[in-house]
């Protein structure tokens, strides 16, 4: 099923990447439901989407919550058409190294990261099956791939959403879902704004080789890609990184080396 052709669902689709996510789906015709858990995001992507009221709902709510997100799931799959794809981008992050990194903290990202994508994920796969249609995207981490320093919850979480992808695509195939992960590099968000300091940036995009961090609106293309099975119909289980080269380094040398 193309991506529009139905409803695809954004967690954390207010902000950062999931804006962007938003916005470029919209863009093409797509109707999408975005979730996040800030209200204030909420009616902010209200006013700044109404362009495309038609093809939008934008909700309230925590990723954690599984009754609500199994409400909100039930009512747009009845309601407002059919769900053909997801796209997990809910997400949270704290760069502390593991020595200082508290139990609660440790929790609380995997809570959200890990089993708030499982939950949705969940009650997406279930309206999918009937239709034996329909592709999940998972946002992880090139943190979730390399041990990064400072993000030994965060790391963790990301690591868990790649075996989460790799299982549901097995188990998930035989009726039809598939089930693939991004892996983005540092992106220019207000999550990563909050959380990398200027030593930070240095040291992230000197581990680049493009030099430089992504846009929001990089992933884009690779989404849609993944949503769409008449171009990725056989794929599913894959982790792309869209990381600017950065996975993909080994021993870097100064222009002066060469």
């Amino acid at each position: 099923m193309a991506s529009n052709e139905g409803v695809v669902v954004i967690t954390g689709g207010v902000s950062g990447i999931g804006l962007a996510l938003t916005r470029g789906l919209l863009e093409t015709g797509c109707k999408v439901l975005a979730l996040d858990v800030t209200p204030d995001g909420v009616a902010a992507a209200r006013r700044s989407l109404a362009d495309f009221a038609d093809h939008l709902q934008v909700e309230a709510a925590d990723v954690t919550d599984e009754a609500r997100i199994e409400a909100l799931i039930g009512a747009c799959d009845r309601q407002f058409g059919p769900i053909c794809g997801l796209i997990n981008s809910a997400g949270i992050a704290r760069e502390i190294p593991c020595l200082d990194t508290d139990v609660a903290t440790f929790r609380k990202i995997l809570d959200v990261n890990v089993i708030g994508s499982f939950i949705t994920s969940k009650a997406v796969a279930r309206r999918m099956r009937t239709r034996s249609r329909g592709a999940i995207v998972n946002i992880t981490s090139v943190s979730g791939l390399r041990g990064n320093y400072g993000r030994v919850a965060y790391g963790s979480s990301k690591g868990a959403i790649v075996t989460m992808t790799q299982v549901m695509a097995v188990e998930l195939a035989r009726v039809g879902i598939r089930v693939n992960a991004i892996a983005p590099g540092p992106i220019d968000t207000p999550l990563t704004k909050a959380v990398h300091t200027a030593a930070t940036r240095k040291n992230w995009v000197a581990a680049v080789p493009l030099r430089r961090y992504g846009e929001p609106e990089e992933l884009l293309g690779t989404a849609q890609w993944l949503l769409d099975d008449t171009r990725s119909g056989y794929v599913t289980g894959q982790v792309i990184a869209v990381d600017g080269g950065f996975t993909a380094m080994g021993l870097a040398f100064s222009d002066a080396a060469h």
